[in-house]
């Protein structure tokens, strides 16, 4: 069972950047699809983005395409978030996920994903 940590959450004023990172540990990071995820306080959570196994193939939701940058090290067992001109409608608890799955055919379910890690706190003041 892989075991995720997150970690590089803070508190940054509006069109500032933080670099969020995420350690799996414990299985097969390799052959997992990984995503990143967030949930504000009384929201449902929401897709942000995905890598393939391999980094092919990512994603973005509409919201941050063009500000987040998904990338993931298989060597190091490590996944990034790069996230820059943030607003304060990014601030949210930022999850990472991985799927197990050959294909993640909706990666925009949060039910498609098998494990989770705890998730770092971004907050961006206005």
């Amino acid at each position: 069972q892989v075991q995720l940590a997150e970690s590089g959450g803070g508190l940054v004023q509006a069109g500032g950047s933080l670099n969020l990172s995420c350690a799996a540990s414990g299985g097969t990071f390799s052959s997992s699809a990984m995503a990143w995820f967030r949930q504000a306080p009384g929201k449902e959570r929401e897709f942000v983005a995905i890598s393939s196994r391999t980094g092919t193939y990512i994603f973005y939701s509409d919201s941050v395409k063009g500000r987040f940058t998904i990338s993931r090290d298989n060597a190091k067992n490590m996944v990034y978030l790069q996230m820059n001109s943030l607003r304060p409608e990014d601030t949210a608890v930022y999850l990472c996920a991985g799927s197990t799955a050959p294909m993640v055919s909706d990666y925009g379910d949060y039910r498609q994903y098998d494990y989770w890690g705890q998730g770092t706190q971004v907050t961006v003041s206005s």
